[in-house]
């Protein structure tokens, strides 16, 4: 596998026309993380409420793997609850090492080429670490 094989019509689609790219008004939780090894910066915003991802955007800047990786990820989520956007995630990454997904990855799937790439799969996991760090902080409300 060449590193063109990666760039499936998928990505290159969801990175030329990604979706749910800018700010939310007034999110509940938003974080962000940089890819020290490539630059790459992702910042997601959400609105959770009761335990469901009501809206997702996200923002920065990146390679192409990145920027689609983080299109596909909030349109596979929203609407979803936390626990089924963190066990898509978990099965993402299981997908990307080689594993199976018990979920379905949607988009994402057009990714698993990545796999074959080890300092890819930071480029195509880097919105789903952001969308970890962002539930970790989040607090239910009472």
């Amino acid at each position: 596998m060449n590193l063109d094989d990666i760039y499936r019509e998928e990505i290159l689609e969801h990175n030329q026309s990604p979706r749910n790219y800018g700010h939310l008004e007034h999110p509940t939780e938003s974080a962000g993380l940089l890819n020290p090894t490539c630059g790459d910066q992702i910042k997601l915003e959400l609105i959770i409420k009761e335990g469901r991802i009501e809206d997702i955007c996200f923002s920065g800047q990146g390679c192409s793997i990145s920027m689609a990786s983080a299109s596909m990820l909030t349109e596979a989520i929203k609407g979803k609850t936390v626990d089924e956007a963190l066990t898509l995630v978990s099965n993402f990454k299981a997908f990307l090492a080689g594993g199976t997904s018990n979920v379905p990855l949607g988009d994402l799937e057009a990714l698993h080429g990545v796999s074959q790439f080890p300092s890819r799969v930071k480029c195509a996991t880097l919105a789903h670490n952001v969308l970890e760090k962002a539930i970790a902080e989040y607090k239910p409300e009472q």
